[in-house]
């Protein structure tokens, strides 16, 4: 099943919808996160409401416009050891122990198509191409062997990164805070696990990632890379502390999906006026304007 968060002129609220092919049909909830909360991943209560509309006639926004929280994960090697590598440092021993994660700003989600506002305060506007999962079920402690059952699907996110405010950050020995505080896109489709089931490879994903910069390739690599699965991550995030259905958990960069990793003469930071699209395999493309 492939569900979105959607806006018609013929309608008073923003709408969930079921998406078949190219037709988006109503709900009965009008918030995502409301869905979660009361199926519990359990989608057979949903209702396919008339009439339906097309795609191109409705405003898709992100598919968890509100999430209970937002976690994001650092859990790429080729990503971490990249970004070290540039200020010749190695990848920490530490961080093969445990996926580690920060909480970024989950009022700050934009929609998949809607212009980004470039910060003020930075001149090394990054991009982060992530795949993200949405938890469906609440639980706590929840080991990896069971972290399957707590996943309502996936979407594409875009972690957006202010590096020179991270920067000034970690040298406090905290963060990253404000860096990140400004923007998250999420994807428009949340596509759940069972629409995946022949991209499973082991407990990932084999699905391809590919992030473009006004129209040039930049980065990308395949989501079945990822060193910690999300059954490690929900393992981590659950410990003494209870998952809500409608959060989200970002996985981290891939490996070559964020400029800090690459050479910056050839791959500039964002100005206003460039467009980022980010494409994942299944779960479809993001596209946002820097103003």
């Amino acid at each position: 099943m492939k569900l979105c968060t959607f806006r018609h002129p013929t309608m008073p609220t923003e709408r969930v919808g079921i998406v078949a092919g190219e037709e988006v049909f109503p709900t009965q909830f009008d918030s995502m996160t409301t869905l979660l909360e009361t199926c519990q991943n359990d989608f057979s209560m949903l209702e396919r409401r008339t009439p339906s509309f097309n795609l191109n006639e409705v405003e898709l926004l992100a598919c968890v416009p509100r999430p209970k929280s937002l976690r994001d994960f650092y859990a790429f090697e080729e990503h971490v050891r990249n970004a070290r590598k540039k200020r010749g440092l190695d990848v920490p021993p530490e961080w093969y122990d445990f996926p580690v994660f920060y909480f970024s700003n989950h009022h700050a989600i934009v929609a998949p198509y809607a212009p980004v506002k470039k910060p003020r305060s930075t001149s090394m506007l990054d991009y982060e191409l992530e795949l993200a999962c949405v938890i469906g079920k609440d639980g706590i402690n929840i080991s990896r062997e069971d972290a399957e059952a707590h996943i309502a699907g996936y979407c594409i996110m875009n972690d957006w990164s202010a590096r020179d405010e991270q920067m000034r950050e970690v040298k406090v020995g905290l963060g990253p805070a404000k860096a990140k505080d400004f923007a998250t896109t999420l994807g428009a489709f949340l596509v759940t696990k069972d629409e995946l089931e022949e991209r499973k490879v082991g407990n990932r994903l084999d699905l391809e990632m590919e992030v473009r910069v006004n129209g040039k390739r930049y980065g990308g690599g395949n989501f079945k890379q990822i060193h910690f699965s999300f059954a490690e991550m929900i393992e981590r995030a659950s410990r003494d502390a209870m998952l809500y259905a409608g959060d989200v958990i970002g996985s981290g960069t891939v490996g070559t999906g964020c400029l800090l990793e690459l050479d910056n003469t050839q791959f500039p930071y964002l100005e206003i006026g460039d467009v980022v699209e980010m494409h994942i395999e299944c779960l479809g493309s993001i596209r946002n304007q820097i103003v």
